[in-house]
């Protein structure tokens, strides 16, 4: 099940546009703030720290990738 779910992710990502994109990561985001506000004020540390360790490994390996993407477009004519 997880296999279809990933195989079907993979060809909706091939279909997708910037403003598909934009629109995924608006909804992640939302999802995010409401599910924060849910949490009690007791755990929001562990929370906070969870959350930053997640940051950090998606958001560094995905900008990698994109200065790769960003130095193959400059010498692309």
């Amino acid at each position: 099940m997880v296999k279809r779910w990933l195989a079907a992710g993979r060809l909706m990502v091939r279909d997708m546009d910037l403003e598909d994109v934009a629109a995924l990561k608006l909804c992640l985001l939302s999802l995010g703030v409401l599910l924060g506000l849910a949490v009690p004020r007791r755990k929001k540390p562990a929370f906070a720290l969870f959350s930053t360790l997640v940051f950090i490994g998606t958001y560094f390996p995905l900008m990698v990738k994109f200065l790769v993407s960003l130095v193959r477009a400059d010498r692309e004519p």
